[in-house]
C-alpha cells in the first residue's frame, strides 16, 4: 500500500489517481473529509500532530510526503513523520521538498526543510528528494480576477522562471514510488523553460479565446495578497525568488527527463487542462 500527503492537492490530486489507475492499493491522507477516486481509502489526519498519520501509515510500503509551509513554524515537528514511517513499517518515502533548499539555504524555511531531508537520508529508509521550483498552478491565483475583469495582476511581469506542471512533479514521485533505481536520488524539477507572468496571461488568453490585460502590481501590494493565504515569510522569500531569481533558479533541469524519458510538459499544456478554471 502507498500513503499520499496532501492528497487532494496540485501534486496529490494527480499522483493519487496514478496510482490508483495503475492498480495500487492507495490511502489518500488530507487535513478535511475530501472526495478520492474510487477504490482509494481516504484518511484525515494532520500533519502538525505526527501521531495521527499511524492509522494510514499500518500496512503501507511506501509514503509520499508533503509538508505544507505552516509545518515549519515553532512547535511542529515534520521530521517526527518519517520516524512514524520507519516504526509502522513503511520501507520508502519520497519527501517533496523545495528546488530552494539548494539555491537559497539560508531562509528560515529552507534549513528547516534541509533538516527534513537530513533525517530522512539518515533513517534507514529507502528515499527519494524531489526539488520543484515554481508550480504552473500557482496561475490559479489570478483565476477569481480573469473570471471577473479579464486581468491578471502579479509582480515582475516580465521576469520568469522555468515553472514546473504538478502532473510532472506527480508523475516523477510516481516513479519514484514504484521504482527502486530511484532510491538515493535528488531530484530538481523545473519546466521546459523561463516563462515571464506576462507570458502566462498571454497564453491564458489564448486558451480562453479572449484578450486577457496584464496588471504589473508592486511589491508590497504582492506580499499583501499572497499572505492572505501563506505565512509573511514564506510569501517574502517568493517574492525575493520572483523577482530576483538566480542563475541556478534559472536553469532548466534535465531531471523530468531523467526519470520520466520525455521533456517536461509546457506552461500552455497546464492551462489547456485546466482553462476551465478561468473561464
Amino acid at each position: 500500500m502507498i500513503v499520499v500527503t496532501g492528497a487532494t492537492g496540485n501534486v496529490g490530486r494527480p499522483l493519487t489517481r496514478a496510482l490508483a489507475e495503475a492498480g495500487h492499493q492507495v490511502t489518500a491522507v488530507s487535513r478535511h473529509a475530501a472526495a478520492v477516486p474510487d477504490g482509494v481509502r481516504h484518511l484525515a489526519a494532520d500533519l502538525a500532530e505526527p501521531s495521527s498519520l499511524e492509522p494510514a501509515l499500518t500496512g503501507a510500503d511506501a509514503l509520499f510526503l508533503l509538508l505544507s509551509g505552516d509545518l515549519h513554524v515553532a512547535g511542529t515537528s515534520p521530521a517526527a513523520i518519517i520516524g512514524h514511517a520507519a516504526t509502522s513499517g513503511v520501507r520508502r518515502v519520497v519527501l517533496l521538498s523545495t528546488q530552494g533548499v539548494a539555491t537559497r539555504p539560508f531562509g528560515a524555511t529552507r534549513i528547516a526543510m534541509r533538516a527534513v531531508e537530513d533525517v530522512l537520508r539518515e533513517s534507514g529508509l529507502e528515499w527519494a528528494v524531489l526539488r520543484p521550483g515554481g508550480f504552473a498552478s500557482n496561475a490559479l491565483w489570478w483565476a477569481e480576477s480573469i473570471r471577473a475583469r479579464r486581468v491578471v495582476a502579479a509582480p515582475f511581469g516580465d521576469v520568469g522562471v522555468p515553472i514546473i506542471d504538478p502532473a510532472d512533479i506527480a508523475e516523477v514521485a510516481a516513479a519514484c514510488l514504484l521504482e527502486g533505481r530511484h532510491t538515493g536520488g535528488v531530484y530538481e524539477l523545473t519546466g521546459p523553460e523561463v516563462i515571464t507572468p506576462r507570458r502566462q496571461a498571454e497564453a491564458i488568453s489564448a486558451a480562453l479565446g479572449s484578450p486577457v490585460r496584464f496588471h504589473d502590481l508592486t511589491r508590497d501590494e504582492a506580499k499583501a495578497a499572497m499572505t492572505r493565504s501563506m505565512p509573511a515569510e514564506l510569501a517574502e522569500d517568493t517574492l525575493t525568488i520572483l523577482g530576483s531569481p538566480n542563475p541556478a533558479e534559472l536553469r532548466v533541469s534535465p531531471d523530468v527527463r531523467r526519470v520520466l524519458g520525455r521533456a517536461p510538459r509546457p506552461f500552455a499544456g497546464w492551462v489547456g487542462r485546466n482553462v476551465a478554471a478561468f473561464r
